[in-house]
Parts: C-alpha cells; sequence; structure tokens
C-alpha cells in the first residue's frame, strides 16, 4: 500500500506540475544523465523518469545534500553524519521521507521553512551548518522540485540519527532567532538585468545552490558572512577555504576559463591547485556531475565577482623552483630535520626535486597554491589528515601523517612543523613559517572563532552573576532590616 501511495502520489504531483516546471527550466535546474545515483535503493518507478523528479535529483547533487546528510557507511540521506563545527559536533538529520526518523511528515510549507529559514516542523531552530542562509535565495520551483525528489524517489529511513548536544549557550536553539534577523536573507534569486543569463545561472548556482560563499566568505565575530569581503578566503576549523574571488594575485582573477572548468570537475590542475579536504568532498558529491553548461556559468559568475585583494605581491602557483639535492646535501654538515622527514616520508611520491610523478597522480610541491598561499593551514592539513578524491573515475590518493596514520607513519607536531617548513622553504612561500602550536591548534579542528571562544566563559559568566545576584539580594535585606531597627529604637 505505501508503494502503491508513494506511486500516485508521485505521479499526480508531478502532472501538476509539469507545465509550471517546464516553463522555469531554464531559470533553475537543468537534467542531466550523469548525476550519481546518490539515492540507491529509492522507488524505481515510472515517476522516477518524470523531468521534474529528475530535476529535483539534479538539484539535490548540486545543493551536495548528501555529503552532509548520509553517514559514512550509512544509508542515503538518513543523516548521522558528524560536522565538526567550532561550537561542538553537530549531527546531520535524517531526510528520508521516513515518517519515524524523517521528513515523512513533512508538507511542502514545512519543507521550504527548512529549506530556507532553517525552522524544523516542529518550531525549532537547526543550526547554521544546515546552509539555509544560501538555500533561502531558491525559487520555488526548485524548491518544489526537490520536495517531490525527497518525497517520492528516496527510500524511506527509520533510523533516528544521534541528537546534536552543544555545550551551553549554544545549546540554546531559540537564540538563533536572533541570529536570523541579524544574519538571514530569506529573499529568493532575481535576476539582475543588468548581465547576462549565463552570470545570472551563474550568481544562482554558486550562492545558492552550491553555496561556495558560505566556505569562501570569511566570517565576522558573530559567525555571519562578511559579504563585503565575499569570496575573499575563510577559515573551516582544520581547512582554509581560499580566497576565489576575480583578484590576479589573490584570487582567480589568473586562471583560464579552461583550468576552472577543470578544477571544479577534477579537481586538479597540474602547475596551480589540487583540491583536498571538504573542496575535494565538493568535487567528489556535487560539482563533477553539473553540466557542463552550469560549470561555464559558475566560472563566468566567478570572473566577474568584485576583486577582493590581500597581501603579497606574488601570485599564489608561482612560488618555487625544483630542489637540488646534491647542493643540499653538499652544503649541509647535517641535512636539516624537515628534509630528513620529507626524504623518509615524502620523496617517493613527490619525487626528492619536489616535481611530483609526470601523470600528476602525484603533483609538484612547487607552483602549487597549497605551498604559495600566505596562509599554512591548508598545506599543515592534508599532511596531518591526508587526502582522498575521486572524480570522473580517476582517484587521488594521499596518506595521513596526523592522527589517522599508523604508528610508523604518525608525525609529531614539531615534525610536521618541521617538513612543512623545509617544503615552503624550498618549493613554496618562503615567508610563510609554522610552528608545532600552529599544527596543534590544526590538529585540534582550528583556532576557535571569537564567539566560540567567549562561549566557553559563558557558564562560569553565568555562576559569577547569580552569585553576584544574590549577594546583592543579602546586602538589600540586610539594609533594609536595619533601617526597620532604626525606625522601630
Amino acid at each position: 500500500m505505501r508503494f502503491t501511495h508513494i506511486l500516485v502520489s508521485a505521479a499526480l504531483a508531478a502532472a501538476a506540475s509539469l507545465p509550471a516546471y517546464a516553463f522555469a527550466q531554464d531559470a533553475s535546474a537543468p537534467e542531466h544523465a550523469n548525476a550519481p545515483a546518490i539515492a540507491s535503493g529509492t522507488v524505481a518507478s515510472s515517476a522516477a523518469d518524470s523531468p521534474l523528479i529528475s530535476a529535483g535529483r539534479y538539484l539535490a547533487v548540486a545543493a551536495d545534500c548528501a555529503a552532509c546528510h548520509t553517514a559514512q557507511g550509512g544509508k542515503p540521506f538518513a543523516g548521522g553524519y558528524p560536522i565538526n563545527s567550532p561550537m561542538g559536533t553537530i549531527y546531520s538529520t535524517n531526510i528520508t521521507p521516513s515518517t519515524q526518523g524523517g521528513i515523512g511528515d513533512y508538507t511542502e510549507a514545512d519543507f521550504a521553512r527548512a529549506l530556507r529559514q532553517g525552522i524544523r516542523r516542529d518550531g525549532r531552530h537547526l543550526y547554521p551548518a544546515m546552509p539555509y542562509t544560501s538555500y533561502a535565495a531558491l525559487t520555488d520551483n526548485d524548491v518544489h522540485a526537490l520536495y517531490a525528489y525527497f518525497r517520492h524517489e528516496v527510500a524511506p529511513v527509520d533510523a533516528v540519527p544521534p541528537s546534536t548536544a552543544l555545550p551551553f549557550p549554544f545549546n540554546i536553539r531559540s537564540s538563533m532567532a536572533l541570529w536570523n534577523a541579524l544574519f538571514l536573507d530569506s529573499k529568493p534569486f532575481e535576476p539582475d538585468p543588468h548581465v547576462s543569463p549565463l552570470i545570472n545561472r551563474g550568481a544562482y548556482l554558486t550562492n545558492a545552490l552550491e553555496h561556495c560563499a558560505a566556505c569562501h566568505t570569511p566570517r565576522n565575530a558573530l559567525m555571519g558572512q562578511n559579504d563585503a569581503r565575499a569570496f575573499a578566503g575563510g577559515s573551516l576549523g582544520n581547512w582554509y577555504a581560499p580566497n576565489i574571488s576575480s583578484d590576479p594575485l589573490s584570487g582567480i582573477g589568473g586562471w583560464t576559463d579552461a583550468e576552472l572548468t577543470q578544477y571544479l570537475k577534477t579537481g586538479s590542475v597540474p602547475g596551480k591547485a589540487q583540491a583536498a579536504g571538504p573542496m575535494a568532498e565538493a568535487i567528489d558529491h556535487s560539482l563533477q556531475y553539473l553540466s557542463d553548461a552550469d560549470l561555464a556559468a559558475i566560472v563566468a559568475y566567478l570572473k566577474q565577482t568584485a576583486p577582493m585583494p590581500a597581501d603579497g605581491k606574488t601570485v599564489r602557483y608561482a612560488y618555487g623552483q625544483p630542489l637540488n639535492e646534491a647542493a643540499l646535501r653538499g652544503n649541509e654538515a647535517k641535512p636539516p630535520r624537515g628534509w630528513q622527514i620529507f626524504s623518509g616520508s615524502c620523496a617517493a611520491c613527490h619525487q626528492v626535486n619536489g616535481g611530483g610523478l609526470s601523470n600528476h597522480d602525484y603533483p609538484s610541491l612547487y607552483h602549487n597554491t597549497a605551498t604559495g598561499a600566505s596562509n599554512p593551514d591548508n598545506l599543515i592539513a592534508v599532511i596531518l589528515f591526508g587526502l582522498q578524491r575521486d572524480a570522473h573515475g580517476k582517484p587521488a590518493f594521499m596518506p595521513a601523517f596526523g592522527p589517522g596514520a599508523s604508528f610508523t607513519d604518525r608525525l609529531s607536531d614539531q615534525d610536521v612543523a618541521d617538513v612543512a617548513n623545509f617544503v615552503l622553504h624550498q618549493y613554496g612561500n618562503p615567508a610563510v613559517k609554522v610552528s608545532a602550536t600552529d599544527v596543534a591548534a590544526i590538529r585540534d579542528g582550528g583556532k576557535p572563532p571569537l564567539i566560540a571562544q567567549a562561549g566557553r566563559f559563558a557558564l562560569p559568566g553565568l555562576g559569577v552573576l547569580l552569585i553576584l545576584i544574590v549577594v546583592l539580594v543579602l546586602l538589600m535585606r540586610s539594609r533594609s532590616r536595619g533601617s526597620r531597627k532604626q525606625s522601630a529604637a
């Protein structure tokens, strides 16, 4: 009965919405035959082949829903994926159509409210680890298609993910109402009549669906996006999302359209950059599956964004040169510690001269944004946590040398600092220095933002405040009694 009900509901929903969706398709999500089967075990029916469901499937890929809502080894969209935020671990929710653990009881209005305003069906606020501040710009047609996809194709999973339990005061979800009042722009996307349809499409994909600004724009003291510095780069805890504005030195202004497209498709542009960390995940789950037209739109939009210059007069990927091993050994009575670690742990793949392999399976360490950047966080993070990426059937892998490494490969904070400084000096930006303290901070999740640091003092501060209130009340009562005694006398 349930299976039949889903089929009938999907067919009716698709039939009712086809005219409106067909009209809006050019400004919304195109069908894409190569979108991955991200919802394995989904309902196989004629409804699944409808334009509406196909559009919803593509939109779910473009919005990168599976990356957060599918736990490692878990069922599609069943939630439970741990998101390490500066305030603590946030577990993603089950967004399958289960009435037990998922969104099976959500109406389309409930779904739209959660997606755009970050408010669940029961009225509780979501944390902005769910990028509803970006999804707020989604069009009605796209929200409708997403709802149809999640309701009528995704397989229901009754599992209930672990509950999120952030420390005080971040566990007070109602406080998000004030945060939303400050930082949530709830207006749906409206095309700019002064730019081309291609750039408008790119703006919609970049800012709404792919939510690029959520990572690549710096945050203020309250963790709201600093839109005055849009795409200037931002800290992600362990990793750093670099400047992707049109600035020719600090951003992507010096990249060709073909290079940017290749990077979004594969995560690799020899002589410029290799995707790792959250960007590798975005390519794995989302960007590699976008249509060529949509990738071209994103590139066109990014190339015309306002340039956000930063310190430095050299483009990040211009630093470095091959290492002359003979000269290094001849000039050093004792090779530096960083060279010893590099020789034992890195040179087999990246080669002694740092040039990597000719097929680029292991990239060059010079002419590489990770070693040429003024911020060393990504270099530290990739040494600690490694790299795993699989785009278009071509996997890229680097072993971790931090907490996930085997005992024999594991490096201490000082070891990582030493090898990072060697790499920076020989192949990258020699002005950048790394300390063991820097490595320890990245290992522990990165430097916490101001609001997270302040939160640590909230409970002790509340205790002090209560004590002061009690003392004040006692003093007032004592004075009151003294006044009454004087009056009686």
